[in-house]
């Protein structure tokens, strides 16, 4: 878990995303895709902390039209970042998985609902 990565404003969790070692996370400038990301230039037009900010949420054509996306930004809708950060960083210490290395999926990914996934960073257990 790094902290300081934070939340990307669509709601990825760049705190505990290994994919590249020298990104500073989306809020911090650090996405390489931080040009052309609808989310990024949409929230930072609005002048939003992130998509859970807005009354329009969840919109669609962009990041939140993925499951696990618009999952975490919910949570963080409901619940609030310095929950989430916890829940994650809680989460990761008891081998739920962000990522698999070399790919862009993880234990969050396995589930096909918000309610599945927000289940599973609220209580860290796995659904069998």
């Amino acid at each position: 878990m790094d902290r300081e990565k934070g939340l990307a404003y669509c709601g990825l969790a760049c705190c505990v995303c290994g994919e590249n070692a020298t990104c500073a996370g989306c809020r911090n400038d650090g996405c390489a895709d931080r040009e052309w990301c609808k989310n990024r230039l949409c929230c930072i037009d609005k002048g939003y902390r992130g998509c859970w900010e807005c009354p329009e949420f969840p919109c669609t054509g962009n990041m939140l039209d993925k499951v696990r996306i618009r999952a975490f930004a919910r949570y963080i809708r409901e619940f609030g970042e310095e929950d989430l950060m916890r829940a994650l960083e809680r989460n990761e210490k008891n081998g739920i998985v962000y990522h698999h290395p070399g790919t862009l999926v993880g234990d969050y990914d396995q589930y096909s609902t918000e309610e599945e996934i927000i289940w599973l960073i609220r209580t860290g257990e796995k659904r069998r």
